[in-house]
């Protein structure tokens, strides 16, 4: 599998979704997915696009999808972690704001992901990253923040009144926050420079976050849990596993956890 694949399933879900994101049967939940969220329509169509693309491959894949949960494909292989739809709420809600993401592994854990793609199922810019060869948006190479200064801080907050109240540190001494309501989407702007932090205190799993943080890598970034401990060895699953803090640089990184840590 290489990252023209990907790309060539990116161009198939640009022009599927476009057509049924403005249904009037998209917020009509089918069922739930593997991992116990509601489904809908357009994680659906999503899913079927992409794992038919990787079937049209005909290599052995092992695949982690958070609607269909843990297939194989010729026998298994080479990890594949999917989201199909990132930010499912946006979607259905009529918030342009959401993503497929897909990553690639040669092992079980999040330090064997060598390749990442994430789209922008809005505006169709596609974020990739291959282990060190660096993180790209549309071919173009791409850096995280350079300096300390909180310019943008976005946060996912699944338990608001409990996630919010323990960031508020860092939420206060930001310029402008932002809650955009897709991980994948929100670590790929951290890693294009237009985020400074980004927060999720609540575990997320792997296919949340797995794409995304090979593109913090590759750009210059740093994606740890709130303490500041390496998550490299989170197993590739369908489990909550752990809290997310992704910086665009150490310090910067540094600066945050130092804030998290106050006392409240």
């Amino acid at each position: 599998m290489e990252l023209k694949d990907l790309r060539q399933i990116g161009e198939k879900l640009i022009k599927e979704i476009s057509i049924i994101r403005h249904s009037p049967d998209i917020k009509n939940a089918i069922g739930y997915g593997a991992a116990g969220d509601k489904t809908f329509p357009i994680d659906n169509t999503a899913e079927e696009i992409i794992l038919n693309g990787l079937k049209s491959l005909r290599e052995p894949l092992s695949i982690v999808s958070e609607e269909i949960g843990i297939i194989d494909i010729s026998g298994g292989g080479r990890k594949v972690i999917i989201d199909p739809i990132d930010g499912s709420k946006n979607a259905i809600s009529g918030i342009p704001f959401y993503c497929a993401s897909i990553a690639v592994a040669d092992g079980d854990t999040l330090n064997d992901v060598n390749l990442s793609y994430v789209i922008n199922l809005i505006n169709g810019d596609e974020f990739w990253a291959e282990k060190g060869s660096g993180a790209f948006l549309n071919g173009k190479p791409i850096h995280s923040q350079k300096d300390d200064e909180f310019y943008l801080v976005a946060y996912e907050a699944q338990s608001p009144g409990k996630d919010i109240a323990g960031i508020m540190p860092l939420i206060s001494r930001s310029r402008k926050t932002r809650c955009l309501g897709a991980t994948a989407l929100d670590l790929a702007y951290l890693a294009y420079g237009a985020i400074s932090v980004f927060v999720s205190p609540s575990p997320s799993r792997s296919f949340d976050f797995a794409g995304g943080w090979l593109l913090v890598k590759e750009s210059g970034g740093i994606m740890t849990n709130l303490q500041g401990k390496d998550i490299n060895n989170i197993p590739l699953d369908l489990k909550r596993s752990t809290p997310l803090l992704a910086s665009g640089n150490r310090q910067l990184h540094q600066k945050t956890i130092e804030l998290l840590s106050k006392k409240k």
